[in-house]
């Protein structure tokens, strides 16, 4: 019919325009554990180029990503900013949707030829919700590129004026909310256990460490406002904050 003729052309016309249009790019930004200053040259660049800028959660000022970018980044709170809610859960279900429908989000972005960052506290490699999403899209055909950011337990470590490790010393890097069984068994390792997002499971860990009989520091966080440093494990507190990050030394005498 006239009528599916028109409706037909105007979809092809739709296609042709969109094919033409060329897509925009995501970049993946590690903003670094909390200072500013701690942000990389071309992390400042590249967020200073985006048309928008994307933080993972409800209210987008509210973000930690956010308000450490905003304090070297020129004119951020003049880009258009949007928040996309990552659920902080465990049901791998509720995960997936979270994830494709932030990545469908940021797609629509890109169909528009936006330039998009998405930032995330510390290294975008290193435990960030953001490269389940970065995965997403890449494997939708869009370009995606990942800018690296210094990592919670090696500011914590400069922090401390401290190496991690030494010679032929290992270095493990723990999930200790998601390992809280095998924690004393991880303790065990020969080096240096970075324990991190221990959450609600801070006693147990503590606990743990305690029980092994290792030196352990922990930093709170770290270069944002509120940090504290806990020279012992005896010293922390059951209701430390999730930018935690404990360094585990093995014994001295082990170290022959």
């Amino acid at each position: 019919s006239e009528t599916n003729f028109y409706v037909n052309c105007g979809k092809s016309s739709r296609r042709r325009d969109q094919a033409m249009k060329q897509r925009g790019k995501l970049y993946g930004i590690g903003v670094g554990p909390g200072d500013p200053e701690l942000m990389t040259i071309k992390a400042v660049r590249i967020i200073n180029q985006s048309d928008v800028i994307v933080v993972p959660g409800k209210q987008a000022e509210d973000s930690v990503a956010y308000r450490i970018a905003a304090g070297i980044c020129e004119n951020l709170t003049e880009k258009h900013l949007i928040a996309v809610e990552m659920p902080m859960v465990r049901d791998e279900a509720i995960l997936e949707a979270g994830h494709r429908a932030a990545a469908e989000q940021i797609e629509d972005l890109l169909d528009d030829g936006l330039t998009v960052s998405f930032l995330t506290l510390g290294d975008v490699t290193v435990y960030a919700t953001y490269m389940y999403v970065h995965k997403l899209v890449a494997a939708d055909g869009y370009e995606a590129e990942i800018i690296n950011g210094i990592t919670s337990f090696t500011a914590a470590a400069a922090r401390l004026n401290t190496d991690l490790v030494e010679k032929d010393q290992p270095l493990h890097v723990i999930p200790a909310s998601y390992r809280r069984d095998s924690v004393p068994e991880l303790l065990a390792l020969p080096g240096t256990k970075i324990l991190m997002k221990a959450g609600k499971e801070m006693k147990a860990v503590r606990a743990a460490i305690l029980a092994s009989g290792q030196e352990a520091v922990m930093v709170e966080n770290c270069g944002m406002e509120g940090e504290k440093i806990y020279a012992n494990p005896a010293e922390i507190p059951d209701d430390a904050s999730y930018y935690s990050v404990i360094i585990v030394k093995e014994k001295q005498e082990e170290q022959a």
